[in-house]
């Protein structure tokens, strides 16, 4: 039995992927469950049905024309069950009015409780998250009516155990599975292609069923990052397990997203990095002309005498790489950086040199229109090296302030003019991100998500 039980367990491990992002639901956002209720007004239309002649309900002796009215407003109380979902348990109370056999006007007030067990599945064919109920129950807490005391023995217990404990279980246990029937429509987006700029599209895809604790649901996504017309592009290995940082608040939800994935998400913008430069003057830079090179470059004044306009071309060689410490976050790029002089209209320009370049920059994250926002400025230059030259050899460290300078005022704009397409977040139960407080953890950005 011990091997069988070892063997189930080893299945379930080799066969689990990594996720490459995690969601962390807490009872606030499930709370959402409350909204749905009221936005659908289910209750008030199930207890209507109670007044319509039912298909195999007999009428019951002594009272007519029986109508449901005041339904209250729903007071929900969800618990999170271990291993299987959300207990929910739905307190409400209705007024059901009638004729007695006397010919006076019956009325009885009636507290509810409906109880069920909403288990959270991964639906098979489709792969999103779905809620399902199960053991839903109709417990009657508080009766009270206007008839004659004398009348409760026959009467109104008959209508208790003919109507209450047998028609209302049918016409309000229906209400739970038309409100998850609602929620789960605000799952139906998750799984969608959602575009990255115009280079390729990510999609947030379930890798198992959710896994429910005493006081979260935990969904791990395996985020799909397509390049448009190609194929996928594979996440880099972590290294570590990707974990939620501890000390959040009770019932708190999070998303949390690996520098791995926002790596994979920015190499679909990878092309859009590189630029041509022709501009003389650009912010506080010196006009960019040979006369300016010379003044680092002496080899520049030789070749060209006579001042003349420069253009730069910046190419991202490698795939642009996020990487995040705890309270910072880095966009590392390696590429080439090349000057042309330009010569009389009709002439292509000639290259000077072209140098391989290595520089960080810092990012800070946002969110807007719920889709994640970064703005960067330069953290540094790392390395410069000379790959060729037209105008002689030079020590290339000579143009480290020069190069850097440009980066800051010419080419960071450009960064962050492409950033500004976005990153796509989960599409799910409405969320709203743009309440979310962001922070910068081990390897990840966390979105601590707020309702408002």
């Amino acid at each position: 039995m011990l091997r069988i039980l070892c063997l189930a367990l080893c299945s379930l491990l080799t066969t689990r992927a990594d996720p490459g992002a995690l969601l962390r639901l807490g009872m606030d956002i499930m709370n959402q469950v409350q909204s749905a209720m009221d936005e659908s007004h289910i209750l008030e239309k199930m207890a209507a049905e109670a007044g319509k002649k039912q298909p195999g309900m007999k009428p019951i002796k002594g009272i007519t024309n029986l109508k449901v009215k005041d339904v209250q407003l729903p007071v929900i109380t969800l618990n999170f069950v271990p291993g299987v979902g959300i207990f929910q348990c739905v307190s409400t109370g209705m007024t059901i009015t009638g004729k007695s056999f006397m010919g006076g006007n019956m009325e009885i007030i009636v507290a509810l409780n409906i109880t069920a067990t909403n288990q959270l599945l991964r639906d098979e064919e489709t792969g999103l998250p779905v809620f399902k109920s199960e053991g839903c129950e109709v417990i009657l807490v508080n009766v009270k009516t206007n008839l004659p005391s004398n009348m409760l023995p026959k009467v109104v217990n008959k209508f208790l155990d003919s109507t209450l404990h047998k028609v209302l279980p049918g016409l309000m246990c229906p209400a739970i599975d038309v409100v998850l029937v609602y929620v789960n429509r605000k799952w139906t987006n998750l799984s969608d292609p959602m575009p990255v700029g115009q280079m390729g599209t990510i999609r947030y895809v379930l890798t198992s069923t959710p896994a429910t604790t005493a006081s979260y649901i935990q969904l791990d996504f395996s985020p799909v990052v397509q390049q448009q017309n190609s194929k996928p592009i594979k996440l880099a290995d972590a290294g570590e397990a990707l974990v939620f940082p501890k000390g959040h608040a009770e019932g708190s939800s999070q998303l949390l997203l690996p520098d791995t994935l926002l790596s994979a998400e920015l190499a679909l913008l990878q092309k859009s990095f590189h630029v041509n430069v022709q501009d003389t003057m650009i912010g506080e830079l010196p006009p960019q002309t040979t006369e300016t090179l010379a003044g680092f470059i002496p080899e520049v004044s030789v070749a060209y005498p006579k001042s003349t306009p420069l253009t730069t071309q910046i190419k991202i060689k490698k795939p642009p790489k996020v990487t995040m410490k705890t309270g910072k976050s880095l966009l590392h790029f390696h590429g080439t950086l090349e000057m042309f002089a330009a010569w009389q209209r009709g002439k292509a320009p000639m290259s000077l040199f072209l140098l391989e370049v290595h520089f960080n920059l810092k990012v800070q994250y946002s969110v807007r229109e719920n889709r994640l926002q970064m703005a960067t400025s330069l953290d540094r230059l790392l390395s410069l090296s000379r790959k060729s030259s037209s105008i002689g050899n030079f020590n290339e460290k000579e143009l480290t302030g020069f190069i850097t300078d440009y980066l800051e005022e010419a080419y960071i704009p450009v960064v962050n003019d492409v950033l500004q397409v976005g990153l796509p977040l989960p599409d799910f139960l409405a969320m709203n991100y743009n309440l979310a407080e962001l922070d910068v953890v081990e390897n990840a950005l966390m979105l601590d998500l707020k309702l408002g």
